[in-house]
């Protein structure tokens, strides 16, 4: 099964069958001949990482992936029979996993990069750096606001600690694969080591696995290196709670962008273990970018054609749970209007050269958020995920269906019985949530009905306007529009949003969030604003940048949510459409940016409010004078010498004009 060679139909998931599964000794525990013979056919750079980490995790075998659907029907029947997933039987080759309560996000207190010098990764904030919780058994490690350091001496130490031998009585897999087309001239390739087969059957949904990629690195090894283990070597004296492995007591997610690699330990989760997804596509993958010229970014990006058949292709920048996959799938309201997914949470984009930011999907899947996504809300995702999906922390029926908060209430609406996230009897009078706020799917993005024809483009599509947004439930419109590239930067660097369960964090509070990347810059967000600013050059064709806002409530913020929200919002991008096309008689301006003028947006079928609609649109100059005072206040304690003059300046100017209205 680790034999180099070419298997073009590997990606496809049609005709999976309940076969036998393959025996343990083909298919976990590789004869030594077996295993040399593969090895030495591998890439010289290839050969040389597995060694240097099986040396040091000291795996009992070693599995060189192959991404056939072979080997992936033979892992999920292996995790089956070990009850790390159980089949659900209602739904077309779909399982789930149930983790141990203690492994359930991304741990952003435990994740860091590692260079030689501090300042080349975080500011230094002004009143000093956060306290650090001991339990966190991470020595001397720098926290801020907007990312966590630590120097290598220190790595190393806290790597002594816990690599040696953590992969005693496991299986070493080596999943090697491509972020974005396989060759194409924005992708890259990396290779993950992993002693848990549930990353690697998510790997094989979530990037393009397969010994193909081989082929694109040389002996000179032009490769992202990750590794990680859920660090429960066995045997063991751990309790392990749902057959789910993890050791969230010493867990830790470490970036090394000097060797462009990644280490993660003691958690299987995939924000923390799918290292093709936030740890390489963005942080290792925002600096990677700098060093080339280009951007990776947490934004979804999306087609959309006009009744007259003009396509646009429009990147938007949302904080995890803000409507990102919704606004990627979206199902227009308006008549006339057609939106195509091109992906749903990060793009890399990067000029050519006639001018044109051309951007990608690096990934090759969807890790969206299940809770709230139904069939009113999102029915495209809900189509996506019918099939050869992999959730994560929902409830189920008996019978083997899905469930979680926001589905489908009449599936519980008569005291029906289901089986909670955390395998408990639950109906809907039970006190906890039957599925997990953080629970997931993960599935192929091919299935997607309204996936765009040019999602897999290796040049990329060209983009026209780039969107940022979170939830705030009060003082920011609907709408606005930079003045010019500088200004979208601003807006970029001083967003804000209610924290969402992707995280630890707790409760709804509203939170700096600057370009949806605080969790994901790998790099002093100082110099990351002044990059963005770089980028704006003579005989680019720079693309309009926006700032939306769903989630206003009326009352001050208190009340109810004053747009509807969802397939609604093509009312939205119809105006960004025709502002991206210059269409001046659209657009007055503001303090803040270009607004729709009154009469200009389309608001018809709408059954809303003249009062709502003015309280959409409002801009209370008290608010936003506290807001520009906060924002500086934020930049001045978190970012402070490191932030661009250019970025100030914008907030300078925007308060000057509202202190100069009445």
């Amino acid at each position: 099964m680790a034999s180099i060679s070419s298997d073009h139909q590997h990606r496809h998931y049609e005709n999976i069958t309940d076969e036998h599964v393959l025996d343990d000794d083909k298919l976990l525990k590789l004869r030594n001949a077996t295993y040399h013979s593969n090895l030495t056919k591998l890439p010289k750079s290839i050969q040389d990482y597995i060694e240097e980490k099986a040396k040091i995790c000291q795996p009992d075998a070693i599995h060189i992936c192959d991404g056939s659907i072979e080997e992936y029907r033979a892992f999920l029947q292996v995790l089956q029979k070990n009850k790390v997933i159980q089949k659900l039987e209602k739904m077309n080759n779909c399982w789930l996993a149930l983790t141990d309560p203690k492994d359930v996000a991304r741990v952003e207190s435990r994740t860091f990069i590692s260079t030689k010098n501090m300042l080349d990764t975080i500011p230094q904030p002004k009143s000093g750096f956060k306290q650090v919780d001991a339990s966190l058994n991470l020595r001397n490690l720098k926290c801020t606001a907007l990312g966590n350091w630590m120097s290598p001496e220190d790595l190393d130490y806290e790597l002594g600690r816990r690599l040696p031998g953590c992969m005693k009585g496991r299986t070493m897999y080596v999943v090697p694969y491509s972020m974005g087309p396989v060759g194409g001239p924005i992708s890259k390739i990396g290779i993950e080591l992993t002693d848990s087969p549930y990353v690697v059957c998510n790997m094989r949904i979530m990037t393009r696995m397969g010994i193909d990629v081989f082929e694109k690195i040389g002996d000179h090894g032009n490769f992202v290196k990750c590794l990680h283990t859920v660090g429960v070597p066995l045997p063991t004296q751990r309790t392990i709670v749902n057959n789910w492995p993890c050791n969230p007591e010493m867990t830790m997610i470490a970036h090394l962008p000097e060797k462009n690699e990644v280490i993660s330990f003691g958690s299987g989760y995939g924000g923390n273990s799918l290292l093709g997804k936030k740890c390489f596509a963005l942080r290792l993958g925002s600096i990677i970018a700098k060093r080339e010229g280009w951007l990776a970014e947490h934004m979804l990006i999306l087609g959309i054609t006009n009744p007259q058949g003009v396509k646009k292709y429009i990147a938007a920048a949302f904080p995890s749970q803000c409507g990102k996959t919704n606004l990627a799938m979206l199902t227009p309201t308006v008549p006339g209007w057609k939106i195509e997914c091109v992906g749903d949470d990060i793009a890399w984009m990067k000029f050519n050269e006639k001018g044109e930011l051309r951007a990608i999907n690096p990934e090759n899947g969807f890790f969206g958020v299940c809770p709230g996504t139904s069939n009113s809300t999102n029915p495209i995702a809900m189509k996506t995920i019918q099939k050869h999906t992999i959730f994560t922390n929902v409830a189920h029926t008996p019978d083997g269906e899905v469930y979680w908060e926001g589905m489908d209430d009449n599936m519980v609406a008569h005291g029906e019985h289901l089986i909670s996230w955390k395998g408990k009897d639950w109906t809907k009078d039970s006190k906890e949530p039957a599925a997990h706020p953080n629970s997931r799917f993960c599935a192929p993005a091919e299935q997607c009905p309204i996936i765009d024809p040019n999602w897999e483009s290796p040049e990329g599509v060209p983009i026209s306007a780039i969107i940022f947004g979170g939830r705030r439930p009060q003082g920011v419109p609907l709408i606005y529009e930079s003045f010019d590239w500088e200004h979208g930067v601003y807006i970029g660097a001083s967003m804000k949003s209610e924290a969402t369960a992707a995280a630890e964090h707790k409760g709804k509070v509203i939170m700096h969030d600057p370009f949806a990347m605080r969790p994901f810059f790998g790099y002093n967000f100082g110099k990351y604003c002044r990059h963005w600013l770089s980028l704006n050059k003579d005989g680019r064709k720079m693309p309009k940048i926006f700032n939306v806002n769903w989630f206003r409530k009326s009352n001050n913020g208190q009340g109810s949510f004053l747009w509807p929200g969802f397939g609604e919002n093509i009312r939205v991008l119809e105006w960004i459409f025709k502002r991206t096309d210059n269409d001046e008689s659209i657009a007055q301006k503001t303090p803040i940016g270009f607004m729709p003028k009154f009469d200009s947006f389309d608001m018809d079928g709408l059954n809303l409010s003249s009062e709502s609609i003015q309280e959409l649109f409002s801009l209370d100059k008290e608010f936003w004078l506290e807001e520009l005072d906060e924002i500086r206040r934020y930049f001045d304690q978190n970012v402070n010498k490191s932030m661009p003059n250019e970025v100030l300046n914008q907030l300078n100017c925007i308060r000057e004009q509202f202190l100069s209205l009445n």
